[in-house]
C-alpha cells in the first residue's frame, strides 16, 4: 500500500517562514493542494524560497485561502489517518504554525517518511526518484506534484526491494 505524503511550501527556510502552500496525496491517490492566504502578521518572504517553489505573493492575495479553511480541509480529507513528510523537520512546524492560526488541532499524524523506509529503499531512494521526475514531464516544484513524486518514488523503491 503506498502511504500519504504531505508537502508544504513556505515563505522562508527559516523560523520566520510561514506555509504558504500545502499539498498531499493520499493511499488511494487522491489529491489535493491549496495556497495559503498569510496572516497579516506573516511578513516575512524570502525571494529564493519563491524562486524555488515559483509561488508569488500576488498569487496568494488573489487565490490563497484562509488559514481555517486549509486546516479545516486537511482535517475532512486525511482524517485521523498518518501522512509521511520527507522533510519531517521543516514541514511539522509550517503544518503547527497552520493549525494553530487557524485555532484548530490536526486529526491525524504527520510522521518522517524516513519512519517506514529500509534499507534498500533509501540506497535506491534518489535513482527511482530520478526516474519519477523522467516520467512526468510536470516538473514544477509545488506541494501536490512534490507529494506524488515522493509517493511514487517510495511505491517504485518498495517494488525494487522486494524484488
Amino acid at each position: 500500500m503506498r502511504p500519504g505524503i504531505l508537502d508544504i511550501e513556505a515563505s522562508g527556510f527559516g523560523d520566520e517562514g510561514y506555509p504558504i502552500e500545502v499539498g498531499f496525496v493520499l493511499p488511494d491517490g487522491r489529491k489535493y493542494c491549496s495556497l495559503i492566504m498569510p496572516l497579516p502578521e506573516w511578513t516575512h518572504w524570502d525571494e529564493r524560497a519563491e524562486q524555488l517553489h515559483g509561488i508569488t505573493r500576488a498569487m496568494l492575495a488573489s487565490h490563497g485561502r484562509s488559514v481555517r479553511a486549509v486546516a479545516e480541509d486537511l482535517n475532512t480529507l486525511v482524517g485521523g489517518g498518518t501522512l509521511y513528510s520527507d522533510g519531517w523537520v521543516v514541514d511539522s512546524p509550517w503544518l503547527a504554525k497552520l493549525f494553530y492560526a487557524a485555532g484548530l488541532s490536526p486529526h491525524f499524524r504527520l510522521s518522517p517518511l524516513e519512519l517506514i523506509l529500509d534499507e534498500a529503499q533509501m540506497q535506491s531512494w534518489r535513482a527511482a526518484r530520478d526516474g519519477v521526475l523522467d516520467d512526468y514531464s510536470d516538473k514544477r516544484h509545488r506541494a501536490s506534484f512534490d507529494a506524488f513524486v515522493i509517493q511514487e518514488t517510495y511505491w517504485r523503491t518498495r517494488q525494487l526491494s522486494a524484488a
